[in-house]
């Protein structure tokens, strides 16, 4: 059943967010506000299935909504005209011509966009970026997503794979990455680091307020829990968000000593922390900047759209070939 959230005005699109557990999708005006939602599980390992999903929930929503545009975000690989899903590690695509097949079933113009990028798209447009164009925003969660606008303009790169900012190596030979490499940045600033930061020190300690939520398992611990054991007061939960908000500082650094943004937006699950992830990024950003002392610093802010920015995003890049 489609959930109406609120009423607007303006062109309408529909955004899909296609995530490893399910396909939500949204009704979208001009202003970024989500006028209706749906959602459908995922079946992650069928391709047709996916994509049946896509036409499920786009069909329930036009069944009430008079919409221009379909905008599908998916974590992947999407070539450099928004049409094929080259490859989604979490997903059964492999070169898959989302777009065409798409549109030939639901007669609508429809792009398709790496899920991190409509995420970045949404927040410079209607959240925590606004009133800056050279913006790097980051989906900090189980790994690193990113998405990079500059000028204005969303950077998608000469093959349509930028800004996937997490496989860059920090530590050369360092921990094993899903994606094959050694020493990705986020294998040390993600939620997976978080938890296994926590795996760490929680067996040492055998004490505190996160030992007590793990019931002494530090097995069972979950980011969640570090929040919360955080929040409370716990100098180890506070301890793993000091050494993660370090490495995410670290590597923030190295991005503004190629790209220079003005704000960086610091988004997904392991954002929720807020100050406690915030606060140490910012001290090892600034102190790991090159030039520090003589040279403007770029802001680091938390991003306001929450799980709705990759929908909202999706459906605002949509408009763009309208």
């Amino acid at each position: 059943m489609i959930k109406v959230v609120s009423r607007g005005i303006g062109a309408l699109t529909i955004g899909v967010d296609i995530g490893g557990t399910k396909v939500a999708a949204g009704v979208v005006d001009e202003r970024g506000t989500i006028l209706a939602t749906t959602h459908r599980d995922t079946p992650a390992d069928d391709v047709r299935q996916i994509e049946d999903a896509i036409a499920a929930v786009v069909a329930e929503l036009t069944s009430s909504y008079d919409v221009k545009a379909v905008g599908v975000g998916a974590a992947g690989f999407i070539d450099a005209q928004r049409s094929t899903v080259m490859f989604a590690p979490n997903l059964a695509w492999r070169d898959e011509p989302l777009q065409a097949s798409l549109q030939r079933r639901l007669g609508l113009v429809v792009v398709v966009e790496n899920d991190a990028n409509a995420a970045a798209w949404a927040e410079v447009r209607f959240g925590a970026g606004r009133g800056s164009e050279h913006v790097v925003a980051l989906t900090v969660g189980t790994g690193i997503g990113g998405g990079i606008v500059i000028n204005g303009q969303l950077v998608r790169g000469q093959f349509g794979a930028a800004a996937e900012i997490g496989h860059v190596v920090v530590v050369p030979d360092g921990r094993l990455c899903g994606c094959g490499l050694r020493g990705c940045w986020e294998q040390y600033a993600s939620g997976r680091a978080l938890v296994r930061e926590a795996h760490e020190l929680v067996g040492c300690a055998s004490t505190g307020e996160l030992w007590r939520l793990a019931r002494g398992r530090p097995e069972h611990i979950t980011g969640q829990m570090i929040t919360q054991a955080a929040v409370a007061g716990d100098a180890t939960a506070l301890q793993c968000f000091d050494v993660v908000g370090a490495w995410l500082g670290r590597g923030l650094a190295g991005l503004a000593a190629v790209l220079d943004p003005g704000v960086f937006v610091i988004g997904g699950g392991v954002s929720a922390a807020g100050e406690m992830l915030r606060a140490p990024a910012s001290a090892a950003f600034a102190a790991s900047l090159t030039g520090h002392g003589h040279r403007p610093l770029a802001e680091l802010r938390i991003a306001e759209l929450g799980p709705a920015a990759g929908l909202v995003g999706a459906a605002d890049l949509a408009r763009i070939p309208l």
